[in-house]
C-alpha cells in the first residue's frame, strides 16, 4: 500500500478509514464532505505561495514520478522556493505546499518545510501531517532544518489596495513537535500497511474519531448497526455527542433503554433530553406552553417587519475593513405586514456579484425599514451582528445611515424564542428549533413553503456556495446560468421571511 500525506492522517484518525478504501470503496458517502472547505483550502494554497516571493511550482501530474523527478531537477538547480515538491521514500509520497531553501546554513541545502492551512489555529493532526513529510523528505536524503505551519491570521483586517500577504499569514514553528513524532511515525507507516494488508476487517468501535478531526466517509457504513430510535437521535443541544458515546458504551442505545435507566435513577438526563426521548418513545401529540407563547406574542407591535440575512464567508478578506471568515452580507428579504391579518408587502435585495454590497445593501436597508419599528428574526443574534458589522463600517462616512442601522437592530424581536425555550415542541422537531424544522412541523404538505422543492439553493450552506460561484471569474458563467443563480437565491431568502410569517401566525393560532 501507498501512503500519501492525506492517506496518513486519515490512518491517524481512523485506521479503519484506509481499510475500507482499500476493500470497500463502495461504501463511500462523499455526501459529507464539503466542497467549500476544499475549495479555500485551495484558493488559500494557491496565496501563499508567494508569501515569500518568486517561487517555483510543480505541476500536478496523475504520474507521481514525473513530479518527482521535476523536484529533482530544481533541487539540482539550487532553485530557492518550490512548491507542491513532490518526493516518495517506500512507497510513502508526499508533496509539499512550500519547500525554502535555508540561507546561510552551517550545513549545505537545509530546507525549511511550510505545510499551509486555511484554518485560524494549528491543529493537533497538523502535526501528524508535517511529521509524516519530514520522515519522507529526510529519508530522501535533504537536511530539513525547520517545520513550520502557515494558517490564516484571524486579527487581520484589510485595508486600502491590495491584500496584505505577509500579514493575512501566521507562521507557527513545529520542528520540536515534528522531531518528537518520529519514531511514531515509522511504526503508524508500520501498522498501517498491515492493517490495509489483512482481509479482516479491523474491529474499530465507533467514537469520536467518526466525526473528528474531519468528518468521516465511511461514517454510515460504521454505524450500520445503531437503530433509528438511538440516542443518537437526540439533539446535540440536549445530550452532548460525548455523553452519547458514554452511554453507548454503557449498553444504552435506544430511547426506551435511555428512559428506562432515567426511571430507575441508574443515570442523570437533563429536562429537554427527556422530553424529546419521551415525545418519541410515547410518540406524545405536541406540548404548548400557551402561556409563554403569548408573553412572547405580548412583546410584538405592528406593523412587523420579517428579516433575513444572507452572507458570504470567505478566508481571503475581499474589501477594505474585512477580516478573514468575516460574514459579508450580500442578501436580504423582507416581508412586511402593517396590521394583525393585513395582506403582505415583500421587499429585497441581492448585492451584485463581485462588487462590495454592504453600503448599498446599508442604505436599502435603512429605505426599507423604518426607524423604531418591530423587526422579526429568526436567531436574531445573527441579524444583530450583520447589522452592528454594517453599522460600524458606515460610522465614519455615513453616520447617518450607522444611527437608523442601530435601530433597526435595537429594536428585533426573535421568533426562535418560542421554540428554544419548548414553549411549544413535537416530536417533528427532532430536538432541533431551527426554522427548516420549525416550518414543516408547523406547516406540513404545503408546496409553497417546502425548501427541498426550490432550485438549486435550499439552505444557506448553498446560497453561499452559489454566490460564491456567481463571483468566481474563472467559472465563465453563461447570462443564463447568472440569471438561474440569482433567481434562486432570491427564492430561497424570500422562502425564509415567508417562513416566519406563516410560522407566527400558526403561534397565533395556538392561542385562540
Amino acid at each position: 500500500m501507498n501512503l500519501s500525506k492525506s492517506r496518513y492522517c486519515k490512518g491517524i484518525q481512523c485506521p479503519k478509514i484506509l481499510w475500507l478504501e482499500e476493500h470497500k470503496s463502495e461504501e463511500r458517502d462523499d455526501s459529507v464532505m464539503d466542497q467549500r472547505v476544499l475549495d479555500t483550502g485551495n484558493k488559500v494554497g494557491d496565496l501563499a505561495m508567494g508569501y515569500f516571493g518568486d517561487f517555483t511550482e510543480v505541476p500536478y501530474n496523475d504520474n507521481k514520478s514525473i513530479m518527482i523527478e521535476e523536484t529533482k531537477q530544481l533541487l539540482n538547480e539550487n532553485t530557492g522556493i518550490i512548491c507542491e515538491a513532490s518526493f516518495s521514500y517506500d512507497g510513502n509520497f508526499s508533496s509539499v505546499d512550500i519547500l525554502r531553501r535555508l540561507e546561510n546554513s552551517k550545513k549545505e541545502k537545509s530546507y525549511e518545510i511550510i505545510e499551509v492551512k486555511s484554518s485560524t489555529e494549528v491543529k493537533p493532526i497538523y502535526y501528524d501531517d508535517t511529521a509524516f513529510q519530514y520522515h519522507v523528505l529526510t529519508s530522501c536524503g535533504l537536511y530539513i532544518k525547520k517545520v513550520s505551519v502557515m494558517f490564516i491570521n484571524s486579527n487581520y483586517v484589510r485595508g486600502e489596495g491590495n491584500l496584505d500577504i505577509q500579514s493575512i499569514f501566521s507562521i507557527q514553528d513545529c520542528t520540536k513537535e515534528v522531531l518528537a513524532l518520529q519514531k511514531e511515525v515509522i511504526l503508524n507507516i508500520e501498522k498501517f500497511k498491515e492493517i490495509v494488508i489483512n482481509k479482516k476487517e479491523p474491529e474499530i468501535k465507533i467514537g469520536v474519531q467518526c466525526r473528528e478531526p474531519y468528518n468521516c466517509v465511511y461514517k454510515n457504513y460504521c454505524w450500520r448497526h445503531i437503530p433509528q430510535d438511538s440516542i443518537f437521535t437526540i439533539s446535540g443541544r440536549a445530550l452532548r455527542f460525548n455523553k452519547k458515546l458514554e452511554l453507548y458504551e454503557k449498553g444504552i442505545v435506544t430511547i426506551e433503554q435511555l428512559l428506562e435507566n432515567a426511571k430507575n435513577q441508574q443515570i442523570e438526563i437533563n429536562d429537554s433530553t427527556r422530553l424529546q426521548a419521551e415525545t418519541f418513545f410515547h410518540n406524545k401529540p405536541p406540548a404548548i406552553n400557551k402561556k409563554e407563547i403569548q408573553k412572547f406574542l405580548n412583546t410584538l407591535k405592528w406593523p412587523l417587519y420579517f428579516l433575513d440575512f444572507e452572507t458570504l464567508q470567505e478566508a481571503i478578506p475581499q474589501y477594505k475593513g474585512m477580516r478573514p471568515y468575516m460574514q459579508m452580507t450580500f442578501q436580504y428579504s423582507l416581508h412586511i405586514q402593517k396590521a394583525l391579518g393585513a395582506c403582505l408587502e415583500h421587499k429585497e435585495f441581492l448585492a451584485k456579484e463581485n462588487t462590495d454590497p454592504r453600503l448599498k445593501l446599508a442604505e436599502q436597508l435603512c429605505a426599507d425599514v423604518p426607524k423604531n419599528v418591530c423587526v422579526v428574526a429568526y436567531n436574531m443574534s445573527f441579524e444583530k451582528s450583520r447589522i452592528k458589522e454594517l453599522a460600524d463600517y458606515s460610522t465614519n462616512d455615513l453616520p447617518k445611515i450607522s444611527s437608523h442601522l442601530m435601530s433597526i437592530h435595537d429594536n428585533i424581536i426573535d421568533l426562535m424564542l418560542p421554540f428554544q425555550s419548548f414553549a411549544y415542541y413535537s416530536n417533528e422537531l427532532g430536538g432541533s428549533y431551527s426554522i427548516k424544522k420549525v416550518l414543516p412541523a408547523l406547516c406540513p404538505n404545503d408546496s409553497e413553503l417546502d425548501y427541498k422543492a426550490l432550485n438549486l439553493v435550499q439552505n444557506g450552506g448553498d446560497a453561499q456556495a452559489v454566490y460564491a460561484q456567481l463571483c468566481n471569474n474563472h467559472n465563465e458563467l453563461s447570462a443564463n446560468e447568472k440569471v438561474q443563480i440569482k433567481t434562486a437565491l432570491l427564492a430561497y431568502c424570500r422562502l425564509d421571511t415567508l417562513a416566519m410569517v406563516k410560522i407566527l401566525e400558526k403561534l397565533q393560532q395556538m392561542c385562540l
